[in-house]
């Protein structure tokens, strides 16, 4: 039966289909040829299109050095031409001619020497890929024209040293590079007071002022991004930059658009030089696979984490006038303790005994490895010249040492006020003068170590002063959810095993401290008496300690 029926179905098929369908079934085989060989001309101008915008790619280095990033940029871009080429070979949609060339680089650089070599530089990386690849080579001339390499400043146009202002970066698809990196400490030694005075001017509201060099290069990056001057960003840095005033800028960044790409904190090994640093990549905020230390994660914070985002911590009103920076002296104002004992017994006509002037002082070297007994003149904030010079042996020392030191600098204050510490921190000293005892921490430490002073001590600027002397505030610092908080907000030095930087601002008065009840208190207080005698006892054993009291003339009211 089933024989039978089959025919009639096929029959019954063919005449429903009409001619029409026997038409179209036998011309089946035409057709499938013809629609393969659509295909593939639609394949192979995907293809030519691809090529095409290879060509036209544009990469910036705004700090572009002899070329390097440059050079392996046009590396990269012509690998990946030739993989499209190959592909297209390999399938048969045609052959093409490859099109990237040096033409598609931009570079800036402020060194002239620098400048020339970075073109060579790109131009021998073109031939010597063609050559490696077996591409046919240009006649004459072997090295063409570079006129996209600019020999300037990539932050500031002094052009019209009067008139300061942004110099104009050429609108590219995408922005690499490797900034200089220069801390706060070296702005002006290596750069002059006058350029960085105008800098400073020029991205007043940008920028906080002593960020590190390389933030510049980021914001103008950001800008040129956020101006759709560019597309794509992906800079080095110091890994500093996570924290700090640095930080800000990376702030500015996930304002404007989003950070899709960053290495926290990686190694960098170069030519002897031994440094952490950090890669970042940012866009206008199109990318939404973010990849963090090589791992996709749902959000990148400004400083390059992806957990709780800390950098929103604001100031909080209870713990600001707590902590403060100290004493900044510029100038050798510190002197031996053997200095000091023969300077304190020495009279003055006036009867006025030099320990008004001279006074204990340590910096965060004392504090972690213990004292040195070092002493310092100070003349206070705001003495005038006349009443200083009345401590005869202390001022003579100081118009001998110091005086020399500050004659040449710029800054008015330190040169006309030489007798007196750059910034003697006024604030600190009427917080702190009315406290039996203070607290004090290293800024830069491996382990963050707090230790109490008394006065008169002056602590140097390296450490930070807190205006307390309560026990339990000690314990709440010393505790291991303030050392976390610390760390997070802090700048971490060149690895993390070196330490990291304790700023009163980031690190102390963005801290939510506790408002422990009065029994939570006095457990916390008892804790850390413990925790200090236990210390001071194993690093200053009583039967390896000797007391001698230092005997020389005073004020009533001095020390």
């Amino acid at each position: 039966m089933d024989n039978l029926v089959r025919p009639v179905d096929r029959q019954e098929r063919v005449a429903a289909q009409g001619v029409g369908g026997v038409a179209a079934a036998l011309a089946s085989p035409q057709k499938k040829a013809s629609d393969k060989k659509n295909a593939g001309h639609q394949a192979d101008k995907l293809v030519y299109d691809f090529l095409q915008r290879l060509g036209e790619i544009k990469v910036l280095d705004p700090a572009c050095g002899s070329g390097n990033f440059l050079y392996v940029t046009l590396q990269k871009l012509k690998d990946l031409e030739k993989e499209v080429i190959d592909y297209g070979l390999s399938r048969n949609l045609g052959g093409h001619f490859p099109v990237v060339g040096p033409g598609q680089l931009y570079g800036i650089e402020v060194s002239e020497y620098a400048h020339d070599l970075a073109q060579m530089t790109v131009w021998i990386g073109y031939l010597q890929w063609m050559h490696d690849h077996a591409y046919s080579l240009r006649n004459e001339p072997i090295l063409g024209p570079a006129d996209n390499f600019k020999c300037m400043d990539a932050i500031i146009d002094l052009s019209d040293p009067a008139n300061p202002k942004e110099p104009e970066w050429p609108e590219v698809d995408f922005i690499v590079g490797n900034p200089p990196f220069l801390g706060t400490k070296k702005l002006r030694s290596a750069l002059g007071n006058e350029y960085v005075d105008r800098l400073f001017a020029l991205y007043a509201d940008r920028i906080p002022n002593f960020s590190d060099l390389c933030c510049y290069w980021f914001e103008k990056a950001r800008q040129q991004i956020e101006d759709g001057k560019s597309g794509r960003a992906g800079l080095l840095a110091t890994q500093g930059i996570r924290g700090g005033l640095s930080r800000e800028v990376l702030k500015r960044v996930a304002t404007t658009g989003r950070i899709f790409f960053a290495e926290s904190d990686r190694d960098w090994v170069l030519d002897g030089a031994s440094v952490h640093v950090s890669l970042v990549g940012f866009d206008d905020g199109s990318e939404t696979n973010l990849v963090l230390n090589g791992r996709p994660v749902p959000a990148i914070n400004p400083d390059l984490t992806c957990s709780a985002d800390v950098t929103l911590a604001r100031v909080l009103t209870q713990t600001t006038k707590i902590a403060f920076y100290s004493d900044v002296k510029a100038g050798t104002f510190d002197i031996s303790s053997d200095s000091a004992a023969r300077l304190l017994l020495q009279p003055n006509p006036n009867g006025l005994p030099n320990s008004d002037v001279l006074v204990p002082w340590i910096n965060g070297r004392d504090v972690l490895q213990g004292p040195r007994h070092y002493w310092i003149v100070d003349f206070g904030t705001d003495t005038p010249m006349e009443d200083a010079a009345r401590y005869e042996s202390p001022f003579e020392h100081v118009r001998r040492v110091v005086l020399p030191q500050r004659s040449g600098v710029n800054r008015a204050r330190y040169r006309d006020y030489w007798w007196l510490h750059a910034e003697p921190c006024a604030e600190m000293r009427e917080r702190v003068k009315s406290l039996h005892r203070f607290l004090v921490t290293p800024i830069v430490s491996k382990y963050r170590v707090f230790s109490w002073l008394t006065s008169p001590t002056l602590p140097d600027h390296a450490v930070v002063v807190f205006a307390r002397s309560d026990d339990c505030f000690f314990g709440v610092l010393h505790s291991r959810l303030h050392e976390v908080w610390a760390r997070a907000q802090g700048t971490q030095l060149r690895e993390r095993e070196s330490g990291f930087r304790y700023t009163p601002t980031t690190c102390f008065e963005t801290f939510p401290f506790p408002e422990p009840t009065a029994e939570q208190e006095a457990a916390i207080a008892e804790a850390a008496r413990e925790l200090n005698e236990l210390r001071e006892h194993w690093l200053n054993p009583p039967e390896w300690t000797r007391e001698e009291i230092l005997e020389f003339p005073g004020s009533a009211d001095g020390p």
